[in-house]
């Protein structure tokens, strides 16, 4: 269990209302341009998860010594 898991979530939080935006009105390329914007948000997001646990490993190996 992910201790963020027990927060409560905004009411005006971007990723509920992301999930719940209506795709039916949405042309083919703008659903490419939805997809591409995913993606890079998923990377971005990716890249600051593995910096996180990086400096968590380090400061954790730091305090060992």
């Amino acid at each position: 269990m992910d201790i963020d898991e027990n927060l409560p979530r905004k009411a005006d939080d971007i990723l509920a209302a992301l999930t719940r935006q209506d795709l039916d009105p949405l042309s083919v390329a703008d659903l490419d341009a939805r997809m591409e914007t995913l993606r890079a948000e998923i990377a971005r997001t990716q890249q600051r998860r593995d910096y996180a646990v990086a400096h968590m490993a380090s400061a954790e190996a730091l305090f060992r010594k």
